[in-house]
């Protein structure tokens, strides 16, 4: 309060700009929860075309967390700790499926990956094809959040810093032990918050899996694409589904609330 008093009243130049940015925000938000037609709720949650979706997004979204740790701990490592010439360009490279636009991000995975793409002669020799099929849909996934997953980590590393690292070498450990016992021990906080956020970029990814995956239900079809589909046949249904999501995206936020929404 005295802090307050002191400061004075805030100014009603930056409040209502505020007010209208968190009605923006919260408003859309509100009216969905209101909206949502909570006595079919249940019974629209149990259906077998939800249940598909709800499967197939539950999978894509594990697998293509698997896949973050398993493929992005190396590279946020190798960019945290390793000089290299074209790291810049690399670090760049991570970091443009954030700014991509989905559907770019789809059509850049079909002329790679897709039938006639650059590895697609290759794959079809191996007797794989992967457009419009479940493995499609993970890979989408792993594409789109690839990148929050590294960048949570790579930051987590290089705020432990390299002392650790260095101590480790003197004593004797090889490179690999000293990632295993010091590094990754210390950034795990960066590795589960950036699992979280690739997990919750998996479950409202939408214009790159419709572009190289479809929208097969019970084979490609997720939750998003479900909801895009549904929209235009009944709304209802379509924000049922949609309070599924939400209700998740807060579920989210509350496994991060000592990340984010702590005040320091």
């Amino acid at each position: 309060m005295t802090t307050a008093r002191t400061l004075g009243r805030p100014p009603l130049v930056l409040l209502v700009p505020a007010a209208l940015a968190a009605a923006l925000l919260v408003l859309p938000l509100v009216s969905l929860v209101l909206d949502t037609p909570w006595a079919t709720f249940l019974d629209r949650l149990g259906s077998r075309e939800v249940g598909e979706a709800l499967r197939l997004t539950a999978v894509a979204s594990g697998a293509t967390v698997v896949a973050c740790v398993l493929l992005g701990t190396p590279l946020a490592w190798l960019l945290a700790r390793v000089d290299f010439r074209g790291r810049a360009v690399l670090r760049a490279a991570v970091t443009v499926p954030l700014v991509l636009p989905p559907v770019v991000a789809g059509v850049a995975l079909v002329t790679a990956l897709g039938r006639t793409g650059v590895l697609g002669p290759l794959l079809r020799e191996g007797g794989v094809s992967l457009p419009y099929t479940t493995p499609a849909v993970v890979i989408a996934h792993t594409f789109v959040s690839m990148p929050f997953y590294v960048l949570s980590v790579e930051g987590a590393m290089r705020s432990a810093g390299e002392r650790y690292d260095v101590v480790a070498a003197t004593l004797g450990a090889s490179r690999w032990t000293t990632f295993r016992r010091v590094t990754l021990p210390l950034a795990m906080p960066g590795v589960l918050a950036g699992a979280v956020l690739a997990w919750a970029r998996s479950l409202g990814e939408f214009g790159a899996t419709i572009t190289f995956a479809g929208n097969y239900p019970g084979t490609t079809q997720t939750m998003p694409s479900l909801i895009y589909t549904t929209l235009q046949a009944d709304p209802e249904v379509a924000r049922t589904l949609s309070m599924i999501l939400l209700l998740a995206s807060v579920a989210i936020l509350a496994a991060l609330r000592n990340r984010w929404l702590t005040t320091p």
